[in-house]
């Protein structure tokens, strides 16, 4: 009898994480390393979210927490989604993890039975299929392509779903193609689901606050109220509010899943920390100036990789919606070789000769399910991106 659980044989490691770890220790080993793997904001958080978490300690806020959140947490959350998404939740339809991923994971172990199916858009985050198989569902994958700005169709939706179908997953603004869906587009979908009563709609809007340009964020549920008790509307303060490490996400959505979700949540982690929870009330209730401020500088740095990556030899970058991701295709060089003779036949070939070769750390395309293509995190400074695509450049001339 193995020791080790069949699950793992499902399941695959980080992608993101393993280019984030190699680059630091190549980094570390002395070699030059431009790092555009990782998928969090380089600003800080901001000072008066830092002194709310001070404050709580200084008051004692440090004993277990409720397992779904602290209640002013709980408040704030259905304020959001009313203020922001015009989305009437009430404080106990809502639940506090710790980070998306933990949201994410317990509506999947709340609900999937094994042969279960999860519509997933292909390209997505790595985390996805992998918490499906978890969970003892089945991933069925819905292609996009560049030519329709990586987004899932009316059509491609329709042909996905069959009998065993229990979510569609749907992420926008997009990891790792920052493609952002339009209310006429969430329309189209919302439409083929409304002739599925079975089929649940989970939205992860983490990246909500970053689109760019004239780019106006809905969510499925606000676009749909229909939906709305079939819909589990994720998000969290990671990315606008620069607070990864602090580890919040939360949800809304209805009593009955929420509840299922809080005794999973109550057999493995407990409630999420007490301090970052209180930092999360202020990030929700406080300033939010500061997001457009930082939106503008992400703007910025995408219309400059864009441009820059579109001057490479055999690279093709469409600009994105949203998020702080590009996702160019590098069809244009499989085939070719490097100076050393090695040949580019794949995404991952492509990506891991770049790194050798000029120091550039990027996540390969199908890593996320659909290639050849290569994410790129402009998460990071001018000054290093415009370097790093000047590498980028450099290579791919060289390539014969």
């Amino acid at each position: 009898m193995a020791f080790l659980a069949d699950t793992l044989s499902r399941v695959k490691p980080s992608a993101t994480i393993a280019v984030t770890q190699k680059a630091r220790e190549l980094k570390n080993a002395g070699r030059d390393i431009i790092g555009l793997g990782a998928g969090e904001p380089d600003f800080d958080t901001p000072d008066n979210i830092k002194n709310a978490a001070i404050e709580a300690i200084r008051r004692g806020e440090t004993k277990y927490p409720p397992v779904s959140g602290i209640a002013p947490l709980r408040e704030a959350i259905a304020r959001k989604f009313k203020r922001e998404n015009n989305l009437d939740y009430k404080p106990e339809q809502t639940i506090v993890g710790t980070g998306g991923k933990q949201i994410l994971f317990n509506a999947f172990m709340a609900t999937l039975n094994p042969g279960d199916e999860v519509i997933i858009p292909r390209p997505y985050w790595v985390s996805y299929p992998e918490m499906v198989a978890i969970c003892g569902g089945t991933s069925v994958f819905a292609d996009t392509s560049i030519d329709n700005g990586f987004k899932l169709t009316a059509e491609v939706l329709e042909k996905a779903i069959t009998p065993k179908t229990k979510w569609l997953l749907m992420n926008s603004p997009s990891n790792p193609s920052g493609a952002a869906y339009t209310e006429a587009e969430l329309r189209a979908l919302a439409d083929v689901l409304l002739k599925h009563p079975h089929v649940w709609t989970l939205t992860d809007d983490m990246y909500e606050h970053l689109t760019y340009g004239d780019f106006v964020f809905k969510t499925i549920a606000e676009v749909e109220p229909r939906l709305y008790d079939r819909t589990l509307t994720m998000n969290g303060v990671s990315k606008a509010y620069a607070m990864t490490g602090w580890r919040i996400g939360y949800a809304a959505g209805p009593v009955q899943l929420i509840k299922a979700m809080d005794m999973i949540q109550g057999q493995q982690t407990s409630g999420a920390c007490t301090i970052a929870q209180w930092a999360s009330v202020e990030a929700l209730n406080g300033p939010q100036d500061f997001i457009a401020r930082n939106k503008a500088i992400f703007q910025g740095r995408r219309d400059l990789v864009v441009s820059m990556l579109n001057q490479a030899r055999g690279i093709t970058c469409p600009s994105p919606e949203g998020a702080f991701y590009v996702y160019p295709s590098c069809a244009q060089l499989i085939g070719k070789q490097t100076r050393a003779g090695k040949v580019i036949d794949t995404d991952e070939a492509f990506c891991s000769e770049l790194l050798e070769a000029e120091g550039v750390a990027v996540v390969f395309g199908s890593a996320f399910g659909l290639g050849p293509n290569f994410r790129i995190s402009y998460a990071t400074s001018e000054a290093l991106l415009e370097e790093a695509c000047t590498r980028i450049q450099r290579f791919t001339a060289s390539l014969t």
